[in-house]
């Protein structure tokens, strides 16, 4: 049964219920029993429905699910899915398993609560078991969600929504990652809802596009995301459980290819780093970060295949690897201090410091360059400064000596004083005369002296061997 030109959250849940292939439980803990009401609203829910449930009680939770670390987490939502597709098919495979194909959906959410002051902690997550015919293999979806309404009643509707959507895109969207992200916002929009995180598994996701990387890298593509974070293991994480409690460097670029003088550059930030903040930097998390503009073609597409090479030489490298929408770097410094309290640095070279001071990048914030470098820095963020050499004259440009325009000399020498702007002092002379662009034109023209400017594991990658 299609339901592609159902667009009514309504008229989605009464196509399944009229489907008669469809039948399972609901299982919903945070936010009442939203994703339920809408079917039993659409009628014909008898057809579709087995069983709903909330238990929120943790004694009554933990002895149906069994215990868990968080009771809003991952491991938690994994734990209900499994129990309850289990159930449906232990009592009622032998009577129904040739006809039905079977389905678990459960959510477990942090809605706004009476106490809360803001919704910057309402989150949670939701999944779905199901079978794509009678007796096929179990597949599974799941997503983390951030609740951005104002109430929890707005919260709850909205989580409602996104269910009803969930089960949409499962049972009749699977074609791609693209076109079942389309239809899990269908009703909602990025005012309500950020989906953060889309994983899936079995049999019918096997398509390269349903790729974990590339499946997070098309929720920041598409918009339902600020940022996709990736591990050096390649596994897709939560910004709030990896920043949490961490000190975190980043540094910011296309890496394309990653070079040595990206790693000095770290390498040299991150011993001032440590010197500035002692203990509370000495296991800090080491991140590049990608803006989505830095993986466009010339037609303006996301290249998933150099994104995914990029990927993986960062990974190799032992880095974490965040892909952002935030051009602005306020908006960047705004994302990471919204995770963790421990102090947060940013490695750059010269050049990006002097594009940072030019006003016609702020000409959209309402108080201009000022505002922008009050937001980026009110929670302490430093700016660790690389030097550079200039190619006419062969002179070493520094953060203090930074080609920026007069009226803005006294903000950075300001910043320079309360060190805010923090200058390496050295870099390595060698590696500073050649930008990731002038190492990628060597590579382009067969020019040997490339490979002199990469680390090793740029040599073993394919996108750069296979030439």
């Amino acid at each position: 049964m299609s339901v592609t030109m159902r667009k009514g959250t309504l008229e989605k849940a009464l196509a399944i219920n009229l489907d008669p292939l469809r039948y399972g439980t609901i299982a919903e803990i945070g936010a009442g029993q939203e994703i339920a009401n809408w079917f039993f609203r659409a009628g014909g829910a008898a057809g579709t429905i087995a069983k709903t449930m909330s238990a929120y009680d943790m004694t009554f939770s933990d002895e149906i699910y069994g215990k868990s670390r968080r009771y809003v987490s991952v491991e938690r939502l994994k734990q209900m899915l499994h129990h309850e597709y289990a159930i449906l098919e232990q009592r009622l495979a032998g009577q129904r398993g040739e006809q039905t194909t079977f389905f678990a959906l459960a959510d477990t959410v942090r809605a706004r609560g009476f106490r809360d002051v803001d919704s910057s902690g309402c989150q949670g997550w939701m999944g779905v078991r199901f079978q794509p015919e009678p007796k096929g293999e179990v597949q599974q979806i799941v997503l983390h969600v951030r609740l951005l309404d104002d109430t929890n009643a707005e919260q709850a509707a909205a989580l409602g929504i996104l269910g009803v959507n969930l089960l949409t895109a499962a049972f009749y969207h699977r074609e791609s990652p693209v076109e079942m992200m389309r239809v899990l916002m269908e009703g909602l929009d990025r005012r309500r809802v950020e989906i953060d995180m889309f994983q899936v598994e079995g049999s019918v996701f096997r398509a390269e596009e349903f790729q974990d990387r590339v499946c997070a890298l098309s929720l920041v593509e598409q918009g339902l995301a600020d940022a996709a974070l990736f591990g050096p293991d390649g596994a897709i994480h939560q910004a709030a459980d990896i920043f949490y409690g961490k000190s975190v460097l980043l540094k910011r670029g296309s890496f394309d290819p990653v070079t040595r003088l990206h790693m000095d550059m770290l390498a040299r930030g991150s011993a001032a780093f440590r010197e500035d903040f002692g203990d509370e930097a000495s296991a800090s998390l080491e991140v590049m970060e990608l803006t989505m503009n830095n993986l466009l073609t010339c037609e303006g597409a996301v290249n998933k295949v150099d994104f995914l090479a990029r990927a993986d030489v960062l990974q190799a490298l032992g880095k974490y690897v965040l892909v952002s929408k935030y051009a602005r770097f306020f908006r960047l410094s705004e994302f990471v201090t919204r995770h963790t309290r421990k102090p947060v640095g940013i490695v750059l070279g010269v050049p990006l410091l002097e594009e940072l001071f030019q006003e016609k990048w702020y000409e959209e914030v309402p108080g201009g360059l000022l505002e922008s470098f009050g937001r980026m820095l009110r929670n302490g963020l430093r700016l660790y400064v690389y030097p550079m050499q200039c190619q006419e004259t062969g002179a070493i440009i520094t953060a203090q000596t930074a080609r920026i325009p007069v009226q803005q000399r006294k903000l950075l020498e300001y910043l320079i004083e309360i060190g805010q702007v923090r200058a390496i002092a050295e870099g390595d002379a060698e590696l500073m005369k050649f930008s990731s662009y002038d190492v990628r034109e060597m590579w382009r023209h067969h020019d040997a002296r490339w490979k002199k400017l990469v680390p090793k594991e740029v040599l073993r990658h394919e996108r750069w061997t296979n030439f």
